[in-house]
């Protein structure tokens, strides 16, 4: 996982905070996806950053994917391949953790990672996650 073995910036808290939150509301946020983004918040010290990604898609809830998905093209667009998958990685995860990926959500992510150039490299992962 991103920063386990480094620190983590603000910014890059920010980005997997807001990529997993917006993810998650992309149906409705519900009590086990709110437990999820509170134990990230605490496995990176990133109170702030969760309050920042929360205020970032309460703003306009209806924009926020869109919004989001700008943000995140500048951020994380940036870093390199591997990092990018897994940052998508962990919002498979996370998903999974709840014992589902919904359509709307899976859609989302799919487009992220055609933002990203990274749409075989996920494919393949969950593909190798769900044998």
């Amino acid at each position: 996982m991103p920063g386990e073995h480094k620190v983590m910036t603000s910014e890059q808290k920010k980005a997997i905070l807001l990529l997993k939150s917006v993810i998650f509301h992309y149906h409705g946020l519900d009590n086990e996806e709110k437990e999820i983004l509170d134990k990230t918040a605490e496995r990176y010290e990133a109170w702030e950053e969760l309050k920042w990604a929360n205020d970032f898609i309460s703003l306009d809830y209806y924009t926020a994917f869109e919004r989001a998905r700008e943000y995140l093209n500048e951020i994380v667009g940036k870093l390199d391949e591997d990092t990018r998958v897994e940052y998508l990685a962990m919002v498979w995860d996370a998903n999974n953790a709840k014992g589902y990926v919904t359509e709307m959500e899976a859609t989302a992510m799919l487009k992220l990672a055609k933002d990203w150039h990274v749409q075989r490299r996920l494919m393949e992962m969950v593909r190798s996650k769900n044998r």
